[in-house]
């Protein structure tokens, strides 16, 4: 009995480990946008974004629901090794991702971990294939789609309703705007991604007879998820806020503000539903819908192209690593061990290149240089086709940007930096 409450302690400090992952990458959902367009300095956005992601995690625990007693059926046998080895597998990808600097999805992370590992273990029937598929896999792939065609709708009638103001005039209600709905987005951040480490959590304590079948998460469980998210949050995501702000599309306060606001909604709903849905999928989504919905807005499609293939690879990746970190666990404690330095090896080496070119408040919005220039994107030079550019702006290679003269544009030491991608 000592050995299994030690074990259930590892996993719970690994889950809070997990969460705080969740917290830094997934700050760029909420605060990439405002960020990046100077609505909020960086240290105060990410700090607002914090005590608001540990307040929505008060507020509902649905989406715990779905994972301790939804995605993994926790009368099959599951044994809190198998959860170490899954949390194991998602904090592995998720740090990796982030170096990359790529907006992957922690939720899904979360999930492949949990299904790669207790497929090992237990076999099939210790997965729900029905709720993986209807309360994972459907979200997955229309909430980026709702979100976006709702961030391109609000940008359109948010630029339609102020054609005939001046820049000038509306500045200040945009940026106010921007505000509120970053904060809209970190309360539902808390209210979908902190439960789900609540929901893994409970799920340990039930596997360890600590809890019985069916329990709601305990109130220190659901502190401890909140303050553990919300402290990875403060710290902020640099390198995921630097691609979720300027390397999708070049945001401007009104897109920001259409982005925010339809991602937020999206997840708001979802959380009430139970969906334990990526709030980064559905972000990034909104932030592409808000480029599509700017007229002479530019989507520079082969990031995009690279995140979609890492929200694709997400599920599979993280369940092979921890596929492997269960087989190891299965062995006894030594196996248990091999895991934790393995990961912790792991962990390290990943903190250790991340020093090599740092990312941090001070450089959050400045864009690397690209070599050469890419062709304008097929779907980009289609759209603006039928909605072209206003006066005054090109896309690749002409004299302006946005009005500004390439060669004073910031950040843009060439026009091939702006090449539609």
């Amino acid at each position: 009995m000592e050995h299994i409450t030690l074990l259930i302690g590892i996993v719970i400090v690994t889950a809070l480990v997990f969460d705080f992952t969740n917290g830094f990458h997934d700050t760029a959902n909420a605060m990439a946008t405002t960020i990046s367009t100077g609505a909020l300095k960086p240290k105060i956005a990410v700090a607002m974004s914090a005590v608001l992601n540990l307040v929505g995690a008060f507020l509902s625990v649905e989406v715990a629901k779905t994972i301790s007693g939804g995605i993994i059926d926790e009368g099959a046998g599951i044994r809190p090794e198998v959860i170490f080895a899954g949390l194991v597998g998602a904090i592995v990808w998720n740090l990796l991702t982030w170096l990359a600097g790529l907006p992957s999805s922690s939720s899904h992370a979360l999930f492949g971990g949990l299904i790669g590992a207790t497929l090992v273990s237990v076999g099939t029937s210790g997965v729900n294939a029905d709720a993986v598929v209807m309360k994972v896999l459907i979200p997955a792939v229309a909430a980026p789609i709702v979100a976006g065609i709702a961030a391109t709708a609000a940008t359109r009638l948010t630029y339609r309703l102020a054609r005939h103001r001046a820049e000038e005039d509306t500045a200040k209600g945009y940026r106010a705007g921007q505000i509120a709905s970053a904060a809209l987005v970190s309360l539902a951040h808390g209210t979908n991604d902190a439960q789900k480490t609540m929901g893994v959590i409970t799920l340990a304590l039930i596997t360890g007879g600590a809890l019985a079948p069916q329990a709601d998460p305990p109130m220190w469980v659901i502190a401890s998820a909140g303050l553990a998210i919300a402290l990875g949050t403060y710290l902020g995501g640099w390198r995921i806020i630097r691609t979720m702000g300027k390397g999708i599309t070049d945001i401007q306060p009104p897109q920001g503000f259409a982005a925010q606001t339809g991602a937020a909604v999206t997840i708001l709903a979802s959380s009430h539903l139970g969906f334990a849905l990526s709030t980064t999928q559905v972000c990034s989504g909104a932030v592409m819908g808000s480029g599509l919905g700017r007229k002479g807005g530019v989507v520079r499609w082969s990031t995009a192209g690279r995140m979609v293939i890492a929200w694709g690879l997400t599920l599979p990746a993280a369940g092979l690593v921890s596929a492997g970190a269960a087989f190891l666990a299965g062995q006894g404690d030594w196996g248990i061990t091999t895991v934790a330095v393995l990961g912790l090896a792991i962990c390290g080496a990943i903190w250790a290149a991340s020093r090599r070119k740092p990312v941090d408040s001070s450089n959050v919005n400045d864009v690397a240089p690209v070599e050469s220039a890419e062709p304008a994107g097929v779907v980009t030079a289609a759209l603006q086709t039928v909605s072209p550019p206003p006066a005054g702006t090109t896309t690749a290679g002409a004299g302006t940007i946005d009005g500004i003269p390439a060669q004073a544009a910031p950040h843009s030491p060439t026009p091939a930096t702006t090449a539609v991608r």
